[in-house]
């Protein structure tokens, strides 16, 4: 599929409809997490669609659902005679992949989106570093957990506001 082929931008706005399972306020598009799209024969005939799932850890626990909620949403849209959702490791997920929607969705909803790892230094790369409070935007922040609810955030507090909140982590 070339990147003119209409069904692209078809499939992408229909998953842009399936959230993480984990925080539903983004989607997988937003989180980064759809990698390459594409058509080829299927082998009774017909095309099959091809989407390769990028985990954002090995071992994600959510990453069986959002396999069967991106097939799901695929085939209900009938662009294709089947339909194959692959977990890729072939390119890796960072946390850069998060879309700027996605960045302001985390925080609207109480996470604070990882830094651009493009910006980092070498010596910011550590979790002790303060993280932006999704609250109060104060950076005067403490890192409670490095182990949050799942592999991919940790836990840090807010010494403004007084609030918990969940970073993800730098990828």
């Amino acid at each position: 599929m070339t990147a003119t082929d209409p069904r692209e931008t078809v499939i992408r706005a229909a998953l842009d409809e399936v959230a993480d399972p984990e925080i539903p306020t983004i989607s997988v598009i937003e989180l980064g997490v759809i990698g390459g799209i594409r058509f080829e024969p299927a082998q009774g005939g017909g095309e099959r669609l091809h989407v390769d799932l990028l985990p954002t850890f090995v071992g994600c626990p959510a990453i069986e659902i959002m396999r069967e909620q991106v097939g799901e949403r695929l085939r209900s849209l009938g662009v294709a005679d089947e339909v194959e959702v692959r977990l890729s490791f072939e390119e890796p997920w960072t946390s850069d992949r998060i879309s700027e929607e996605g960045r302001e969705k985390l925080r609207g909803s109480g996470f604070a989106p990882p830094p651009h790892l493009r910006s980092l230094g070498p010596d910011e790369l550590d979790l002790g570093g303060a993280a932006e409070c999704p609250y109060c935007g104060s950076r005067n922040t403490t890192l409670d957990n490095a182990f949050g609810p799942t592999l991919c955030r940790a836990i840090y507090h807010c010494d403004a506001c007084h609030q918990p909140f969940e970073q993800f982590k730098v990828l």
